[in-house]
């Protein structure tokens, strides 16, 4: 008797082993046939599966999340098999499902050119069209090896040996290719349906090391159906039009070049920028009760060896050299904040101590992994430390959960989810310590009223986390905020503090960071405003410009009535055509333009136009004044 318990609760009774695909045709025929796969105690399988024991279980069809996974792994079997039908002196090698898509990497001496994409889609839809049965099959080992060698398949003959000797792998057949594969797979090519899109050419290094050959990878897109596909594709042409580099260079923000690669080269208006958002974090934490200090660059390797970020971090660190000590430049700021709570005695009375710190931070990154502000060597965080007792985790967990809720609201930011991150593989401290953590974190998370997702074995190797993640105007998802509950670090930099009782005890650090690296969230303001920011924000947040040079007495003093007002302006007197001039400033995202000819200048008023407006607002000067005044004060937490 095998007893199938489906995700209503209902029991489904089978006096013999069956499949996910006899199940489904057991419970009605328009569930046989949108059937694509199952899930097995949580695991994704083939329909094809024998199930031989009482098990949960469940059906995906196109309906369910799971099914992109199966659907962009079968999308880079059948573009393999497209490939090769077309080009038959390549060679396959790995090819997964990633987020959004697909891609599979080739060997072959010709390289891929983008004409090459369209006649490899076509291919694929007609294989899709011959609905080819896929199936699995096992194989020994060392027959696989032979297969794939005498196939000239090299590479995957090199996947296989690294496989132990005394295990068999699986294999799955489409049609004349087959390929190794760990599954699972739809019961046939038909299934995988037209909505997918070849997008790019890159290369790749076998195996990621830089050490092997250079591969050519296909990247692709699959979905469900073709109005998904479309709406992927039109968020793919809205994300270009804000990319933030782009923005950078038409709004004169910032620039990065190779004599500093990974760091950023802030222009006047991007450092105005930049400035506005840290005013208003350091408003907002002063508020909140934290203190700013400002820690060292260069920090002697043993405070990372004890603190554990040596083992861990070595290669990510820039290091020098000086009178024979080695000397890493801070790739985070948690074990010199220790430093700071040990200077002279703390009490129990002082907890909880908020410290903060706009830390200027380096980290090697590889260069292949730069991009933008999104990815730099040199950023700052919006770090802090807050040391407390285990009595104070939770009410200092909610305190921080209310104020990074608060702020990525003012920024624009409503939609935010939770991720709570547990311990990893590799980590520091007890499985006791990190019992204690996780559970105190928990708990903490639930007082504070948030609902979150599990991500599991992605903890801090000191402790474990929770992951904020926003989402932006387009619909794209960006992790920014982190809180870290940690035991494990004070411990390791023997931090204490003298409890009621007279005796010393560790404190409980929570690493905490709101927007992480400014660089990346300054970016990613930038694109989802599409450089159009809130006037608070914006660099420049209104020009002066003329209709004609009988205007620029006026024009001068509109200027300095608005800077007497706090207002970042300026002033454009070029004898250009005013429309000329309105075009240019609406193309860097100047939010007001304060238009004045020789009828303003007599009547003492401004015509205010304002960025996507169509219309144009007369309106006296005080009044004008006043009114963008009001705006530029922004939210009322960091005004």
């Amino acid at each position: 008797m095998v007893n199938l318990t489906l995700p209503d609760g209902s029991i489904r009774k089978y006096d013999a082993p069956i499949t996910g695909a006899d199940v489904a045709a057991d419970i009605g025929p328009g569930l046989a046939k949108a059937a694509l796969a199952v899930k097995i105690n949580g695991e994704l399988a083939d329909l094809s599966r024998s199930i031989t024991e009482d098990v949960a279980f469940s059906i995906v069809t196109a309906k369910d999340e799971d099914a992109l996974e199966v659907l962009r792994h079968d999308a880079a079997h059948i573009m393999a098999e497209a490939v090769q039908e077309l080009y038959p002196d390549t060679q396959v090698t790995i090819g997964p499902a990633i987020e959004n898509g697909f891609y599979y990497d080739f060997a072959r001496e010709k390289p891929f050119v983008p004409e090459d994409l369209e006649k490899i889609e076509k291919r694929m839809a007609e294989i899709v069209d011959r609905d080819e049965v896929i199936t699995r099959e096992v194989w020994a080992r060392d027959d696989a090896i032979n297969f794939f060698k005498q196939k000239g398949e090299h590479y995957k003959a090199q996947i296989i040996e690294a496989i132990p000797e005394d295990q068999d792998v699986s294999l799955y057949r489409q049609g004349d290719f087959i390929d190794l594969c760990r599954g699972p797979h739809l019961p046939s090519t038909g299934k995988l349906g037209k909505a997918f899109k070849l997008m790019k050419l890159a290369g790749a290094y076998w195996r990621g090391d830089s050490n092997n050959e250079m591969l050519q990878r296909i990247y692709g897109t699959a979905w469900t159906d073709k109005k998904q596909l479309a709406a992927y594709l039109t968020m793919l042409e809205e994300a270009e039009k804000r990319d933030h580099r782009r923005l950078g260079r038409e709004m004169e923000l910032f620039h990065l070049q190779d004599v500093a690669q990974g760091s950023v080269f802030w222009h006047p208006k991007g450092w105005t920028l930049y400035r506005a958002v840290q005013d208003y974090m350091r408003t907002n934490l002063e508020a909140a009760g934290y203190v700013e200090v400002n820690t060292p660059q260069l920090v002697d390797r043993k405070l990372w060896e004890d603190s554990g970020h040596w083992e861990k971090f070595r290669e990510a660190m820039f290091v020098a050299e000086s009178e024979d000590r080695l000397l890493a430049i801070k790739p985070m700021n948690c074990p010199c904040h220790v430093q700071i709570f040990k200077q002279g005695t703390t009490s129990y009375r002082d907890l909880p101590i908020r410290m903060a710190e706009f830390g200027s931070c380096h980290r090697n990154e590889p260069s292949g992994a730069l991009h933008g502000l999104m990815r730099v060597r040199a950023f700052t965080q919006d770090d802090a430390h807050i040391f407390c007792t285990e009595d104070q985790i939770t009410s200092e967990t909610k305190d921080f959960c209310d104020l990074l809720l608060r702020i990525y609201k003012d920024f624009g930011f409503e939609e935010v989810k939770v991720k709570f991150s547990d311990r990893p593989e590799v980590r520091a401290g007890s499985n006791e310590t990190w019992d204690k953590a996780e559970s105190a974190l928990k708990e903490a998370t639930e007082a504070a009223g948030l609902e979150w997702t599990l991500n599991p074995g992605e903890g801090a190797f000191y402790g474990p986390k929770l992951e904020f993640v926003l989402r932006d105007a387009i619909g794209r998802d960006w992790q920014c905020g982190t809180l870290q509950v940690d035991f494990v670090l004070p411990e390791r930099l023997d931090a204490t503090y003298i409890g009621v009782d007279g005796e010393k005890h560790r404190p409980v650090m929570l690493h905490r960071a709101i927007l992480g690296s400014f660089e990346r969230f300054l970016g990613i303001l930038m694109e989802n405003y599409a450089g159009k920011f809130p006037l608070w924000l914006a660099p420049v947040q209104a020009v002066v410009t003329t209709i004609t040079s009988d205007a620029d007495d006026y024009a001068l003093d509109v200027y300095e009535a608005l800077k007497t007002a706090g207002i970042r302006a300026e002033i454009d007197v070029r004898n250009e055509k005013i429309n000329y001039k309105i075009r240019e400033h609406s193309h860097k995202k100047v939010p007001a333009i304060f238009v004045v000819g020789k009828r303003e200048a007599e009547e003492n008023k401004v015509a205010v136009r304002r960025l996507d407006g169509k219309d144009q607002e007369i309106l006296a000067l005080a009044e004008a004044i006043d009114i963008l005044s009001a705006e530029a004060k922004g939210p009322l937490s960091g005004s």
